[in-house]
């Protein structure tokens, strides 16, 4: 293990560096910002909805885009360009006072992240040889978890769901990282992907997305992960409305129960991924899929913060098992030349993003806190809508891993 650290990439490094302090930043704020709205600018339920979700809905549009650029004309640039206007959002975070502003600035968010996520999933993959890609991908998963453990307690003790100093913080985490980028980007620029080269034909959004929308595993899985994630995004956004409605220090509860989630991933991960790594990685998602339902449904249950913090242990095995698989499922079925563009594509399953919170939003305005069972049983039915999909998704998958071992290549695993 030991060898296979010191091997890593030095750009690698700096991103899982990155990534922990970023998270730690974000999850200072980001995570508060439906309870902040609700309770210091009295926005209603259903409209907090729409402000938290429009950051997935612009990713949806945008992720395609910015994995296909980084494609087109190198990472280097897009990662500059995306983490430096991403530091002047948090900025803009601290300094909204109106619910319409928050709605642009979260939009402007959604499209900075859109950018440069799946950029840098591809960077990673440009640098880290194939056999160690399932290594790197889960540090990174890991570095997003060391920093999570930490940021909500930070920003708890910042006053999160009062206060925009957090932001501040963050836009000052992103605004450093930035530039460390900026100096390993010129210290190992031998090593990074440039876009399109001058003997190769120009990368073209027409080809690059009808290559991913026509690959018949891919899509299942685009289509399945959509509920996977719908599922998840209802810990950013119902549950933090429901806590802070129904139990009088709501907002704590919550911030344990992230603090607990994070902690549970990093003890749980390398385990459950050991023991997926055995079976075919769509069962990974099928799995982590009925986690989350169940862990949801439970909520509809629960009367006790600490009962919601134990549920989370649950959800958070479903999280483990959905997303700790996936980055490493859609780097063996992309092609190289558009390795950008299958980790952007896939950030169309963002779409679960923007409807958790429309969905929940209006279910907690109909039903209120005094149903909750009303609230979290449809909650529940919406997430299982995607095991269909994922199920296509496997019969297709071990086809291909079929086919292709008998014409004597690599099968996917």
């Amino acid at each position: 293990m030991k060898e296979q650290l010191r091997s890593i990439h030095p750009l690698a490094w700096t991103i899982i560096a990155g990534t922990i302090f970023g998270r730690m930043a974000t999850s200072m704020s980001i995570p508060f910002l439906s309870i902040y709205l609700t309770t210091r600018l009295g926005v209603s339920p259903f409209h907090t909805g729409m402000i938290v979700s429009v950051s997935s809905l612009v990713g949806i549009f945008a992720s395609f885009y910015g994995g296909y650029i980084s494609d087109r004309i190198g990472r280097r640039k897009v990662m500059l360009v995306s983490i430096a206007s991403w530091a002047l959002v948090f900025v803009a975070f601290a300094l909204a006072e109106a619910a319409w502003a928050f709605f642009v600035i979260n939009a402007l968010n959604g499209l900075c992240r859109s950018l440069f996520e799946p950029t840098s999933r591809a960077l990673l993959s440009d640098v880290t040889p194939k056999e160690k890609r399932l290594l790197i991908y889960n540090m990174r998963y890991a570095a997003i978890n060391v920093g999570v453990v930490a940021g909500p307690l930070l920003g708890l003790m910042l006053g999160s769901a009062s206060s925009g100093t957090p932001f501040m913080v963050a836009a000052g985490v992103y605004a450093l990282y930035g530039v460390l980028l900026l100096i390993q980007f010129a210290r190992y620029a031998s090593d990074l992907r440039t876009g399109t080269t001058a003997g190769e034909a120009p990368l073209r959004m027409g080809e690059a997305f009808r290559t991913a929308s026509r690959d018949p595993v891919f899509m299942p899985i685009l289509l399945g992960t959509v509920f996977c994630v719908m599922g998840y995004a209802h810990s950013n956004s119902t549950m933090p409305q429901f806590l802070s409605l129904s139990f009088e220090e709501g907002t704590r509860w919550f911030t344990y129960m992230l603090t607990v989630n994070a902690v549970c991933v990093l003890a749980f991960q390398y385990p459950l991924v050991r023991l997926a790594s055995r079976f075919s990685p769509v069962n990974s998602l099928i799995a982590g899929n009925i986690c989350i339902a169940v862990s949801l449904l439970l909520c509809g249950m629960l009367n006790s913060g600490w009962l919601f913090i134990l549920d989370m242990v649950l959800f958070t095995v479903g999280e483990v098992l959905l997303f700790t698989m996936l980055d490493v499922l859609i780097d063996q079925i992309a092609d190289a030349q558009y390795k950008g563009t299958y980790f952007g594509t896939i950030g169309f399953n963002n779409l679960g993003s923007v409807l958790a919170p429309l969905f929940g939003g209006w279910l907690l305005d109909t039903y209120g806190q005094t149903a909750p069972l009303a609230v979290f049983v449809p909650v529940a039915l919406s997430v299982v809508i995607g095991i269909p999909f994922l199920l296509v998704a496997r019969r297709r998958l071990a086809q291909r891993t079929a086919r292709v071992a008998a014409q004597g290549g690599e099968p996917v695993q």
